[in-house]
């Protein structure tokens, strides 16, 4: 096989990966500028997944095997029905919540990379995962401090830094494999010949 015809096939993924990672960070950056609206599409989103799962707890029920497992199904999807609904009738509440558990989630990061780096401070970069975990820990304070206005904001703007960053990352990846592909290396053998 010429060596055309492999980088036309190479390329096809590479430029796939561009393409992608260039949507991903325009919605990025969209998400950026507007957290409010961010944020409330994915309150939305959430609550229809809580609402198909509370169908497929429901549905389920039929097949659990015995009363109690019916039961405890048809309780589940009570559960998850509520919430979905909630979340989808009054976005606000359902930002409110995942606002909560992202405060939750930063408070118990910083909380295990503490400890962690304190356990390991025989260990090189323990003072890295010291400084990760008291960021994690002020984030969290400062979310918490500003609640419930932060709402209107941390759900959708750190989701727009996440796919900013996954989108720019598609694209340099992309780049960089175009660049060996170009350059007769091939990505997956470089570094084997050191």
């Amino acid at each position: 096989m010429s060596e055309t015809t492999t980088f036309e096939t190479e390329s096809t993924p590479i430029r796939g990966s561009i393409v992608a990672g260039a949507i991903i960070s325009a919605l990025g950056v969209v998400a950026v500028f507007s957290p409010l609206l961010t944020g409330l599409s994915l309150a939305v989103i959430l609550g229809a997944l809580l609402v198909v799962g509370a169908i497929v707890h429901v549905a389920h029920a039929f097949s659990a095997g015995s009363f109690w497992g019916a039961v405890w199904q048809v309780v589940l999807g009570v559960l998850y029905g509520f919430a979905g609904i909630t979340f989808m009738a009054n976005p606000v509440v359902g930002l409110a919540t995942l606002t909560l558990l992202v405060i939750a989630f930063f408070l118990v990061d910083g909380v295990v990379e503490i400890v962690w780096a304190i356990a390991g401070r025989d260990n090189d970069g323990w003072v890295w995962l010291l400084a990760s975990g008291v960021l994690s820990l002020a984030v969290a304070v400062l979310l918490f401090a500003g609640f419930p206005s932060t709402a209107a904001w941390a759900v959708g703007l750190l989701f727009g830094v996440n796919l900013l960053v996954t989108g720019i990352t598609l694209v340099m990846v992309g780049m960089k494999s175009r660049r060996a592909a170009r350059g007769g290396t091939p990505t997956g053998e470089r570094g084997q010949g050191a």
